[in-house]
């Protein structure tokens, strides 16, 4: 589940959280989380720091380790209608994804 490193966004994975408890107890009890993806990080503010501090801290290890950061590169990509392993496919963005996908992977394995 991506979620935007804001304090609203916090809040609507709480919410969510909440549903899929409730879907397990009534419909599917083998619905899971497989994890937590921080995106739209930005390191230079607290705000951003704070949000994945407290993901980390409520969800632990569902977080992903892998954090998309915040690039103008993203929006320019959706204009293009490309995924930005291809449209700038050397770009941090790029390589954060690609990190993202050997994580996948290597929980997939673990598990």
């Amino acid at each position: 589940m991506p979620l935007e490193c804001e304090f609203f966004a916090l809040r609507g994975v709480a919410l969510l959280t909440e549903t899929i408890e409730k879907v397990q107890e009534r419909l599917n009890p083998e619905l899971e989380l497989d994890g937590i993806l921080a995106t739209m990080y930005d390191s230079r503010t607290v705000h951003s720091r704070e949000v994945l501090a407290r993901v980390v801290e409520a969800f632990d290890d569902h977080v992903y380790h892998t954090v998309i950061g915040r690039t103008v590169r993203f929006p320019e990509t959706t204009v293009a209608g490309e995924p930005i392993t291809t449209y700038a496919s050397n770009s941090v963005g790029a390589a954060a994804y690609r990190q993202l996908a050997r994580e996948v992977l290597a929980r997939c394995h673990a598990e």
